[in-house]
């Protein structure tokens, strides 16, 4: 019988699609978030939910006990990663936790300052097998963190410039996390896990215009007043400043890079924004 596996945020975006994808494999899960009943109520009793909060480190034995796999991610607002994260790690591997796929980004390997680096480099220290699911931006950010401005206002507001990025369906990088932690052969691997071709936001605003049968234009801000229409849209200074910079790398070709990774591991095509944009269409309507 498979492993029992532990997936943290497992009401987010990606945790959710790498629960559906262990779940397709035949592999029981146990799902960690802030909100069981949440989780119960999404997935029904499909999956065993479980409390989870990382800044509470006596939620974290419950969560890590009896497992053998886990998939890891940081949550947006956490940055100090030493005190709120490395526990997590020291705790799993105590326990007797084998392997774990921990979500990072793409190009970390130039931008060593960021959190996810110093993630990594405890999950290489630690003694347990790990695979790293370096992704670039995702897809679903329109239907969640930008979703507003497409379907208020027709515009997608983004300092990038003419700066291009691999779009990523969070659907395509949970199929590689429940292939790491099910299958043999990916241990202590560093996977690039892009979509299938780099866009500019002229050519995602176009896509866009076309799927959803109306105009809608990337308006190009300056770094500064994408920092003030943030604000005044409601999101807080520590997100915005976060966003402000990865937009910042953007611009500079941090993200334009197209990996064949997704094709070489699932045997498929990634999937492509036109076809994301059709299958979340009702987000934008």
């Amino acid at each position: 019988m498979t492993q029992l596996i532990l997936v943290f945020g497992a009401l987010g975006n990606v945790g959710a699609e790498v629960i559906k994808a262990l779940q397709s494999r035949g592999a029981p899960v146990r799902a960690a978030d802030l909100d069981p009943e949440a989780i119960r109520q999404r997935f029904g009793e499909s999956v065993e939910a479980v409390h989870f909060d990382f800044t509470k480190a006596e939620t974290i034995q419950a969560a890590v006990q009896g497992i053998k796999g886990m998939f890891l991610m940081r949550p947006p607002q956490i940055s100090d990663v030493k005190q709120l994260m490395f526990p997590v790690i020291d705790t799993a591997q105590a326990e007797g936790v084998e392997k774990v796929a921990f979500l990072s980004l793409i190009g970390i390997e130039s931008n060593r300052r960021v959190p996810h680096y110093k993630v990594e480099q405890h999950l290489c220290s630690s003694g347990m097998e790990w695979t790293f699911l370096r992704a670039s931006f995702f897809m679903q950010n329109f239907n969640t963190t930008h979703r507003a401005e497409i379907k208020e206002r027709n515009e997608i507001f983004v300092p990038v410039g003419s700066g291009k990025t691999s779009f990523i369906d969070v659907r395509d990088i949970g199929a590689v996390a429940a292939l790491a932690l099910t299958q043999p052969g990916h241990a202590n691997r560093a996977y690039d896990l892009t979509g299938p071709q780099a866009l500019d936001y002229y050519q995602a605003a176009e896509t866009f215009s076309q799927v959803l049968g109306r105009k809608i234009t990337y308006c190009n801000p300056t770094l500064p007043r994408f920092i003030w229409a943030s604000l005044r849209y409601g999101r807080p200074l520590a997100m915005t400043l976060v966003m402000a910079w990865l937009y910042r790398q953007t611009r500079n070709g941090m993200s334009a890079q197209v990996s064949g990774e997704v094709q070489r591991l699932l045997g498929r095509s990634p999937i492509s924004l036109r076809q994301y944009i059709a299958d979340y269409r009702s987000a934008w309507m």
